[in-house]
């Protein structure tokens, strides 16, 4: 399952990096190869200044060897030894009005002395950002994400959104991190589900992320704003930030596991903006997003 699952996360990489390039017209991905000491390594492609993306990256690893004691109390485990592999992207528009958007699909395995399989799961999901709320971007983002999930179990989809507006939810300030997706995690074999059927169900998922963002980017990438909304959109990414530095369970397994820092943080976007005490004017566009964020929707009704 690890081979195959690498060698689809290596076709995803090279299908999304191929086609945000021509979406761009500007700028290209630079690819850096890289190697973890403990064993394994990566592929980090990440693209920056071009005409849509200000920065993003689509990234892969395969990393394995001892599980690190942090890790181990983290997952109420002994000395074992692990094998992790997915692919993680972010993309930070450059227009305020187009929304970030971040993905990840992943495989985890887990072996005794003898090198034999104890454990082993798949987790992943995608999720949307947005700095001004468009309720089609929101539907079709949400509808194209219910379908995948749709092809493989009917409860799926309302359990893993239902999950994605718990996770990305910065509970230091009481608001969602974004709209939210797709998120599951610990998918392993059951009466239900074969490990091979998560397999279908994730790839299906991660073969769908094209089909829900670059409708959205194109239809917001050219769209006239002003340094005002600028502004908002580089005071909404702060919280952006603070979520991946302060609850995100990828950033802290990567710095766990001695990642790759530049990889791990990857994520962060170029221009951020901290405002002390900052509120936006009742009746805005930018209080109609802030609302939006207290309490989750059902965008699909």
């Amino acid at each position: 399952m690890k081979e195959t699952f690498f060698q689809y996360i290596q076709k995803l990489q090279d299908t999304i990096t191929s086609t945000l390039e021509k979406i761009d017209g500007h700028a290209a991905f630079k690819e850096d190869i890289w190697k973890r000491p403990e064993g394994g390594g990566g592929r980090t492609r990440v693209i920056e200044n071009g005409n849509v993306f200000e920065k993003g990256g689509v990234n892969i690893s395969s990393v394995h060897g001892k599980l690190p004691q942090a890790m181990q109390s983290y997952f109420k485990v002994g000395d074992v030894d692990f094998f992790a592999c997915g692919l993680s992207l972010v993309l930070h528009p450059k227009n305020p009005m187009a929304p970030t958007v971040h993905a990840n699909w992943r495989y985890f395995e887990m072996y005794d002395n003898n090198g034999a399989i104890v454990d082993s799961w798949f987790g992943g999901g995608q999720d949307l950002t947005p700095y001004y709320l468009f309720t089609e971007d929101a539907k079709h983002f949400h509808q194209v994400c219910k379908k995948a999930c749709d092809h493989h179990n009917p409860n799926f989809y309302k359990l893993y959104k239902k999950k994605c507006d718990e996770y990305f939810y910065n509970a230091h300030r009481g608001e969602g991190r974004g709209i939210g997706g797709l998120f599951f995690d610990y998918c392993k074999t059951t009466e239900e589900m074969t490990m091979q059927q998560w397999y279908d169900f994730v790839t299906e998922v991660g073969d769908s992320f094209l089909d829900a963002y670059v409708p959205i980017i194109e239809r917001r990438k050219n769209a006239v704003f002003t340094d005002r909304q600028k502004d908002w959109q580089e005071i909404r990414r702060g919280r952006y930030v603070e979520f991946n530095l302060v609850h995100d369970k990828g950033t802290l397994f990567g710095l766990k596991t001695n990642g790759r820092i530049e990889s791990i943080l990857m994520s962060l976007p170029p221009q951020v903006q901290w405002r002390y005490d900052h509120h936006p004017e009742p009746g805005t566009l930018e209080e109609q997003l802030l609302s939006v964020l207290k309490t989750p929707i059902d965008w699909i009704a």
